[in-house]
């Protein structure tokens, strides 16, 4: 079927915060919407709400006068579903059962004509299992927004197995003229977002279980990489339950793949009513607003030195220690060909973690996270080998600290934090993009624009190497011994043709 929306009367049917978001989005693209709600009052509400909400950027200067009024006038609110006959368009942001959304859209098909499109806002409900049931499940697709929605860009386009691709291409056509970034994708549990995020919360929480770091210092590590925040505070800030529930969802949808498998410490949360900031204690305590404890200060070590130093390995890590030494006039050697990265002081090595622990490395030894920001100041998490000297273990921060880094001591976990994530959510992405459920631009898209990252799991790909992910995947997977850390098919495809050129 050929389709457009373009110009589509729309009823979005649920008045929470998601469905007035889209109402206003669609009013705003200069779409008449209809909205509902099986709660007595519930739209109108909401739509009172949105006029109070538009009126305050007026008078912030953000919008005119005028465009607020045609805004507020292409809304109106209906009592019953009838009302909405004409409209092209439903999309539907109710509760998140799936019974209650498939009743919602057999009940439509009785009101609606028969080429009118239906979408789901869902974040996480197989919308081959809503079609189900359907006369037309064909014009079904998901539509899933970001909360909040008029300013979060991302929609994913998500199609079911007996979605029309003419539909799915008309609302990715029609996101566009509403000002959204849309992003085709497959319904898998999670979908995109959902699914690839996992692993930011997941890897911390493992090391939270392991005892390997506090919540202040693993999230410090992780904006020092360029996220707005750390996991631990963005848990808090979603809501544990939130957080654990969907976890759970996707754990149980894919037949409970490990890679998946919720934590014993975000339950424990949760049993015990610590949901984050909306019970006013998670992670962190809420109670007089947040503090959090300070770090670690290292002072660095004063260069230039007479110790041996060389320098392992290329790329932008061993560039970085070779010019600082040469601003400092100190005497080093280079050793390109080195099979590890970092600093050689004397007989002893700070090493850029490549998944294995500091004291699978050797005596003298102490590993360093992946420094996704080289800028001076940037927090960096570092462990020594159980097996190494005292004054090593107190030397090594201080090399970093001479780096400009600010060095954060963890227990000697495997890949530490940033890399072990960074690896995982590429790893994750690689294996959507396996299963067609989005290209690797919808997946950078997606987690740049869905969640705030950084930069999308390719990107950072492209800016690592293949090799090396593959490395730390497997250290990880060796010490393990589970499914968690098994490396994506498309991913060791990848570095096999790497290592063939």
């Amino acid at each position: 079927m050929s389709k457009t929306l373009k110009d589509a009367p729309v009823l979005v049917v649920g008045a929470g915060i998601m469905g007035a978001g889209i109402a206003q989005v669609a009013a705003q693209a200069g779409h008449s919407v209809q909205l509902f709600d099986t709660r007595d009052g519930a739209a109108e509400q909401a739509k009172n709400k949105l006029a109070q909400t538009l009126q305050g950027l007026t008078a912030k200067g953000k919008l005119s006068a005028e465009a607020v009024a045609q805004t507020l006038s292409r809304i109106t609110t209906i009592t019953a579903l009838e009302e909405a006959a004409g409209v092209g368009l439903v999309v539907e942001a109710i509760v998140e059962k799936l019974d209650a959304k498939r009743g919602l859209f057999q009940q439509l098909e009785a009101v609606v004509a028969a080429d009118c499109v239906l979408a789901t806002n869902t974040s996480s409900i197989s919308v081959t299992a809503i079609a189900n049931g359907l006369q037309y499940p064909a014009r079904l697709v998901g539509m899933h927004f970001f909360n909040p929605v008029p300013l979060m860009k991302l929609v994913e386009v998500v199609s079911g197995l007996q979605t029309d691709a003419a539909v799915a291409a008309a609302i990715f056509e029609l996101s566009k003229d509403w000002g959204k970034v849309p992003v085709h994708a497959r319904s898998t549990p999670g979908f995109i977002v959902n699914r690839i995020a996992r692993p930011y919360y997941a890897e911390t929480l493992a090391l939270l279980q392991e005892q390997a770091a506090t919540p202040a210092v693993l999230d410090a590590c992780l904006r020092a990489a360029g996220f707005r925040m750390g996991p631990c505070e963005l848990m808090d800030l979603i809501g544990h339950d939130t957080n654990f529930s969907v976890t759970q969802s996707v754990f149980e949808a894919n037949f409970y793949d490990k890679r998946f498998v919720p934590s014993l410490v975000q339950r424990e949360l949760v049993d015990g009513g610590l949901l984050g900031r909306k019970s006013g204690r998670g992670f962190y305590d809420y109670a007089n607003g947040v503090t959090t404890p300070e770090l670690e200060k290292v002072a660095p070590v004063q260069l230039p030195t007479t110790q041996l130093l060389r320098v392992h390995g290329q790329g932008p890590v061993a560039d970085r220690w070779a010019a600082a030494l040469k601003q400092a006039e100190q005497v080093f050697l280079r050793v390109p060909n080195s099979d590890w990265v970092g600093l050689g002081v004397e007989g002893a090595q700070l090493r850029l973690t490549d998944g294995r622990t500091a004291t699978e490395l050797g005596v003298e030894v102490a590993v360093f996270d992946l420094p996704l920001n080289m800028t001076s100041g940037a927090t960096l998490a570092w462990a020594p080998s159980l097996h190494a000297s005292a004054s090593w273990a107190s030397g090594a921060p201080q090399w970093l600290a001479a780096l400009g880094f600010k060095p954060q001591r963890l227990a000697d976990a495997p890949g530490l934090v940033v890399a072990r994530t960074i690896a995982m959510l590429i790893n994750e992405a690689a294996d959507a993009v396996q299963q067609g459920v989005c290209t690797p631009d919808g997946a950078n898209a997606a987690m740049k624009l869905g969640v705030n990252y950084p930069a999308g799991p390719f990107e950072w790909l492209a800016g690592w190497n293949t090799n090396a992910v593959v490395r730390l995947l497997d250290a990880l997977d060796l010490r393990y011994r589970g499914e968690r850390y098994r490396v994506s098919p498309w991913l060791r495809q990848r570095s096999h043709q790497e290592t063939s050129v």
